[in-house]
C-alpha cells in the first residue's frame, strides 16, 4: 500500500518534537494494524510492518491451512495455500500480504489519529523522564498565566505548575515575569507529565544556599536541615568537619552579602543561620536561640524533649505566636515542649508536700521519689515494695512500710488525694517538616537514647528538687 505522507511524516515527527524514529514507525505500524482489524475482522490475525524503502505499510493475514474452510477470515483451504507457497501443509499457519487493502478516506482518518495519539503518548513520556530526573533541582522560568490560583510557568520544553499554596504570602506574578523555584516532583496524569514547583518549601531555602555559597557546593559546608514559615522567618543548620571553616560566617558571607540575597529572593524572610552538633541538647540550645535554655529533658525514643527556661525567658523560646519553637522543632526533628522553670518548680513543690502526707516519707526521701517521676500519691501506691526501697535507697522493708502507711492513710481518708492538673507546658510544637534530617538520623542516632534520657531528666529533677521547698 502506497501512502506518500508516511516517510514525510516520520521526518517531520522525529524532528521537530524529537521523537526517535522507531517510536514513530511503530506508532504508524500498530495504527495500521487497528484499521487492518476493523476492516477485515477483529477474529483475524494479522501483522503490519513499515517498509522504509518503499515507504509503505506491508498488511499480512495470518490463516490457517485446512481441507474444509469453516471461517475464510481465519481459515485458507489447502489447494489455495499451495498457489502461494509450494511447500505448505494442513495446520501450517500461512501469511498472506493483502496487496489492496483498499483503505476508505474514514480508514486513514482513523489510523491518522491513532497515529498522532500514539506520539503524543510518547512526547508525554519523553517530556516525563526528561524532568524526573530534575526533582530536587532549581528551576527558572516565565508567568505565562494564572490557572485556579495557580501559576503556569513556561521552563521551555514545558509548562510547569506553581501553586496557590507553594507561593511565599504576599507574592503576585505578572504575565512575563521570571520565576525560579524548587521542582518539587513529577507525576504522571491522565493529561500527561505534571511539572509541580514550589517556593515554600524548606529544600528551596537549601539550593538557594547552595547556590550563594561555594563552600555547600563543593561538600565542604553542609546543610543539616532547614526549616521555614514561608515569608516571615527561616533556620537552617549548617556543619563542617573542616576545623580551618566557619560554616555560619561562610554562608553570612561578607558583610552579609550572600545571607543577603537569598533573603532577597524570600521576599524578605529573615533567616537564622545555627551552627549544627550531633548532641541533641546543644543543638536545641542553638536552635532556640536567642533564647537561654536553663535545661533540657531529652527523650530519644520518642523524639521529644522537654525544654526548661526562666520566666523571663519564657517568650523569646516561644516567639512570637509559637514561630521560634515551631522552627526548631522543625530544625531539630523533636517535638519540643517548653516548660517554665517557675512552674515546674511549684509542681515539684506541691509534689513534695503531697508525698510528705505519707508517715514514713519524709522530706529528704519524698524529693528522692520527686526525682524519679513520683509525682502524686497515685504513683506511689502503684509501686511494689522492692523498687520503692531501691528508689529511696532504703530496704525492701522500708518500702513495705511506706506502702503500708500509704494504703493505711489512703483508706481512712486522712489525706488530700487531689492531684494538681495545672497545665506544666507554656508551648509545645511538633515537626511538620523533617526534610534533609531523614537521610541523617539513621547514621547519628546511637543506641543509648535510653540512658541519656534517664540522665538528663535525673539531672534536673536533681537541681529543682534541690531548692529548699517551705
Amino acid at each position: 500500500m502506497n501512502f506518500s505522507e508516511l516517510g514525510r511524516m516520520i521526518e517531520t515527527l522525529g524532528k521537530d518534537r524529537g521523537i526517535d524514529k522507531r517510536v514513530v514507525v511503530r506508532a504508524i505500524e500498530q495504527a495500521f494494524l487497528v484499521t487492518a482489524r476493523k476492516k477485515f475482522g477483529i477474529q483475524g490475525e494479522y501483522e503490519t510492518r513499515y517498509n522504509d524503502a518503499e515507504d509503505e505499510i506491508e498488511i499480512y493475514q495470518y490463516k490457517n491451512v485446512v481441507d474444509q474452510v469453516k471461517d475464510p477470515i481465519i481459515e485458507i483451504k489447502l489447494d489455495d495455500a499451495k498457489n502461494l507457497d509450494s511447500e505448505v501443509e494442513i495446520g501450517d499457519q500461512l501469511g498472506i500480504r493483502i496487496e489492496n487493502p483498499n483503505f476508505t478516506r474514514v480508514d486513514v482518518q482513523t489510523a491518522r489519529q491513532i497515529i498522532f495519539q500514539k506520539v503524543r503518548d510518547a512526547e508525554r513520556e519523553i517530556l516525563f523522564s526528561d524532568f524526573k530526573h530534575r526533582e530536587g533541582e532549581l528551576v527558572t522560568g516565565i508567568a505565562r498565566r494564572y490557572e485556579r490560583g495557580n501559576v503556569i510557568v513556561d521552563l521551555g520544553k514545558s509548562d510547569a505548575v506553581l501553586p496557590r499554596k507553594e507561593l511565599i504570602p504576599g507574592e503576585n506574578f505578572k504575565t512575563g515575569d521570571r520565576i525560579q523555584a524548587y521542582l518539587s516532583e513529577v507525576v504522571m496524569t491522565n493529561r500527561g507529565p505534571e511539572i509541580r514547583l514550589s517556593r515554600t518549601s524548606p529544600m528551596y531555602l537549601v539550593k538557594l544556599f547552595e547556590q550563594e555559597v561555594p563552600e555547600i557546593l563543593d561538600g565542604n559546608i553542609e546543610i543539616k536541615s532547614a526549616a521555614r514559615e514561608p515569608g516571615q522567618r527561616a533556620k537552617i543548620a549548617v556543619y563542617t568537619s573542616d576545623k580551618e571553616i566557619d560554616p555560619v560566617g561562610a554562608c553570612v558571607g561578607m558583610k552579609g552579602s550572600r545571607v543577603q540575597n537569598v533573603v532577597n529572593e524570600l521576599q524578605g524572610e529573615k533567616i537564622d543561620i545555627v551552627r549544627w552538633n550531633s548532641d541533641i541538647e546543644t543543638f536545641a540550645r542553638a536552635a532556640l536561640a536567642p533564647s537561654e535554655i536553663s535545661n533540657i529533658m531529652v527523650d530519644h525514643n520518642n523524639y521529644s524533649m522537654d525544654v526548661v527556661v526562666e520566666e523571663d525567658q519564657l517568650s523569646l523560646a516561644i516567639g512570637r505566636r509559637g514561630q521560634n519553637v515551631r522552627l526548631a522543632a522543625m530544625l531539630t526533628g523533636y517535638k519540643i515542649n517548653i516548660i517554665s522553670k517557675t512552674k515546674l518548680q511549684e509542681k515539684i513543690k506541691k509534689a513534695v508536700e503531697s508525698l510528705v502526707q505519707i508517715a514514713s516519707v519524709s522530706d529528704a526521701r519524698a524529693q528522692m521519689l520527686v526525682q524519679n517521676g513520683i509525682m502524686a500519691i497515685g504513683d506511689l501506691a502503684a509501686l511494689d515494695a522492692e523498687t520503692l526501697g531501691g528508689i529511696i535507697h532504703g530496704t525492701e522493708a522500708d518500702g513495705a512500710q511506706i506502702l503500708k502507711d500509704t494504703h493505711e492513710a489512703i483508706e481512712k481518708g486522712v489525706i488530700n488525694l487531689e492531684s494538681d492538673e495545672e497545665e506544666l507546658v507554656s508551648a509545645s510544637a511538633v515537626p511538620a517538616y523533617k526534610g534533609l534530617l531523614d537521610k541523617h538520623r539513621e547514621k547519628d542516632e546511637s543506641g543509648d537514647g535510653k540512658d541519656k534520657f534517664s540522665e538528663a531528666e535525673k539531672r534536673l529533677r536533681e537541681e529543682l528538687a534541690a531548692f529548699k521547698l517551705k
